[in-house]
């Protein structure tokens, strides 16, 4: 009998499938590191120091960051989570337009297909405009048979003094679409992460346009995640005191069948915003073949 308990536990274990825990974070200008022409103040060490607390409590297997520094910024970055045993052998990081705020990806698990775009473009009343972060694109595997395919932005920010940001950021939200129904074109059954600072909120057109079209079979569903007592804004904004939900981390259908509820989240502390303007967003997986 003991027996057969034991292969029922272990045909269980087999169906839940590799257990991956991701992590997006808009880490607010991480440059810590001094260099010469950076328009922007880099990081405090005081607020370095709080990102990496975070992180290091967090420990997720792949973790998707915005608002990353240089090359020379992402490798410190990398080597300082590594010295706290957070330790990725494989890495991604974009630079498009943007030659400060970049996108990038630390990973446990092997990168198979890097397909990130950094030269798109759209036309706004005549002018050709670049999308400024460009769109990470990557495949990791986490077994042979296992593959998770995974896309992030930071699409254009909210300034007044722009009267036009808001179809900026529906144009580049549309450019994120038009990637995610190539992908799903080629293969529906693909799992599907799609992660980002989207600067606006759900009831936008930006981020409608990049969920589809609702109960279509490509549709992205965003997760619904909140903090340990229930907030489920991700950003703060002074000059407002606003608090609102801007980050997002969209599924499609089949890796949404993965999701294990219990280890999402959005991290809460005391001290976050010693780190960043946003609080980070933990989606945990139950990937099977």
């Amino acid at each position: 009998m003991r027996w057969v308990v034991l292969l029922l536990q272990l045909f269980l274990l087999a169906a839940q499938g590799e257990e991956v825990r991701f992590a997006f974070y808009n880490l607010r200008n991480y440059a810590p590191l001094v260099e010469l022409g950076r328009e922007k103040p880099g990081k405090t060490e005081e607020s370095t120091a709080a990102v990496h607390q975070i992180l290091e409590t967090i420990a997720p297997h792949i973790l998707g960051v915005c608002e990353m520094g240089s090359e020379r910024q992402f490798e410190a970055f990398r080597a300082r989570l590594a010295a706290a045993g957070l330790d990725y052998a494989h890495a991604e990081w974009v630079e498009a337009v943007d030659n400060e705020r970049h996108l990038a990806l630390l990973s446990r698990y092997p990168i198979v297909s890097r397909q990130s775009q950094t030269d798109l473009a759209f036309e706004i009343r005549g002018s050709r405009q670049k999308m400024r972060r460009g769109i990470l694109d990557v495949t990791v595997a986490v077994s042979e048979t296992v593959h998770l395919r995974i896309l992030g932005v930071h699409l254009k920010s909210r300034l007044a003094a722009r009267e036009d940001e808001a179809e900026i950021r529906r144009q580049e939200a549309h450019l994120l679409r038009k990637r995610v129904d190539e992908i799903l074109a080629q293969n529906p059954n693909t799992y599907l992460l799609v992660f980002g600072d989207f600067n606006d909120t759900r009831d936008q057109p930006a981020v409608q346009a990049v969920a589809g079209a609702r109960g279509g079979p490509n549709a992205l569903l965003p997760l619904r995640l909140s903090d340990s007592v229930g907030d489920r804004w991700t950003f703060y904004w002074p000059e407002g005191d606003l608090y609102s939900r801007v980050d997002f981390i969209f599924v499609n259908r089949p890796l949404s069948k993965t999701v294990h509820y219990p280890g999402c989240y959005i991290y809460r502390s005391a001290d976050w915003f010693k780190a960043s303007d946003h609080r980070p967003m933990v989606a945990t997986f139950r990937l099977s073949e």
